[in-house]
């Protein structure tokens, strides 16, 4: 029998469907799974992000989302290697976390993070 875990997953704010999308897809090398001119859901391997259209820069400029796992500092290299912009050094934080930073176009913070370096 397969388990079905609960698992959570971001919606975060996009001003621009479209520009959300590229980003997401060539910068971060995430796939399009859904989407249309208001609703956005991109994925890669485990990672699922969903993002709904909003006018009002605050909403992505005050959200983030936290990305953790093994596979960080994978991410990081490769993220480094493809000249991401806003994309932070990856440090151990003063709560034994090493992670690296993130924001898209329209303010979102993505937060990348592991236990185990």
């Amino acid at each position: 029998m397969t388990v079905d875990f609960a698992r959570t997953i971001p919606i975060l704010a996009s001003l621009d469907i479209a520009e959300t999308s590229a980003f997401y897809v060539d910068w971060l090398g995430f796939a399009v799974g859904y989407r249309d001119g208001s609703y956005l859901i991109v994925k890669r391997d485990d990672m699922e992000l969903h993002f709904w259209k909003s006018d009002d820069r605050r909403f992505p400029e005050n959200t983030s989302s936290y990305i953790r796992g093994g596979q960080v500092a994978a991410l990081h290299e490769e993220y480094t290697a493809r000249g991401v912009p806003n994309l932070s050094p990856f440090l151990v934080r003063p709560w034994n976390m090493k992670e690296f930073y993130i924001h898209d176009p329209h303010g979102n913070l993505l937060k990348f993070g592991c236990g185990e370096w």
